[in-house]
């Protein structure tokens, strides 16, 4: 039957299966639903199913928290050092400079000030993939800094924390951080500066262990996982299972660690409401 034979006539032999363009579609982590990268980027970068939350950039955070061209950046250029010669797979320089071409970043931080619905602020915003967002000295500097910006201009300061805590290949330099900036917040505390400490998709480690955790209101994103050692190092050492949703946002906000579980498109007007009912 020659239906079902199939005509030679315009398969040439070097044609070839036309592939969709990468990065066209995202798949949802959660729940899986496939999702077109434009839909994601207007629902604010999150599943428009379940409302899982991507992982999103500083430049994403920046845009979505501040103003519209009122963002004033500080200290951009500044770029981490190398102070103990560092190699494990590869050189610690020779990663710091692959980072910043790939990321277009110079470390895991931005800081400056802008507003938020008209309010002056200081803000800082960390980059998960900088180095897993993970705290060196620049880091710490930056973040001292722009605390004391706010110190200085009695302007509420906003840090948002994405981190994998602090950066091994600066060794102890890296743990001084913890120290300085927290040492940065006590001050700002005294003169009754509001400090609001937002906390996302992941805030361990060191990061954890100092400024992230010392705001006057911490407001998270949705199942955001929020810690110092991670849930497997934890369950490895006390030999018991760990109880369901555990170093999870909904987890910390029953057990008082943090205040509010904002979705990322509410996360401006509650950062603005919280500023309102603190002044």
């Amino acid at each position: 039957m020659s239906w079902f034979r199939r005509s030679k006539q315009n398969i040439s032999p070097d044609s070839q299966k036309k592939d969709l363009p990468d990065g066209l579609w995202e798949k949802c982590p959660d729940c899986g639903e496939i999702v077109h990268t434009k839909h994601l980027a207007e629902n604010l970068w999150t599943c428009p199913k379940c409302n899982y939350h991507f992982r999103i950039g500083s430049k994403e955070y920046k845009n979505i928290l501040l103003d519209k061209n009122s963002f004033k950046e500080m200290d951009k250029k500044m770029k981490s050092a190398d102070p103990l010669g560092f190699e494990d797979t590869k050189k610690y320089k020779d990663r710091v400079k692959e980072t910043i071409k790939k990321t277009g970043l110079n470390d895991a931080v931005i800081t400056g000030t802008g507003k938020i619905n008209g309010r002056s602020v200081a803000f800082g915003c960390m980059d998960f993939k900088f180095i897993g967002g993970s705290m060196g000295s620049v880091v710490g500097e930056k973040i001292a800094r722009v605390i004391d910006k706010a110190y200085k201009n009695k302007i509420p300061l906003i840090i948002l924390s994405a981190s994998g805590g602090a950066r091994m290949m600066e060794g102890c330099y890296s743990l001084m951080q913890l120290a300085k900036t927290s040492s940065r917040l006590v001050r700002l505390a005294d003169e009754k500066v509001p400090f609001i400490s937002v906390l996302t998709d992941p805030t361990t480690g060191g990061t954890t262990a100092s400024y992230a955790m010392l705001g006057d209101i911490h407001i998270a994103e949705p199942k955001a996982l929020i810690g110092f050692a991670g849930p497997r190092v934890i369950k490895q050492t006390i030999g018991k299972d760990l109880p369901k949703g555990f170093q999870r946002s909904e987890f910390l906000l029953e057990q008082g660690f943090v205040d509010i579980i904002a979705h990322r498109k509410e996360l401006k007007e509650t950062i603005s409401n919280v500023l309102n009912l603190l002044n």
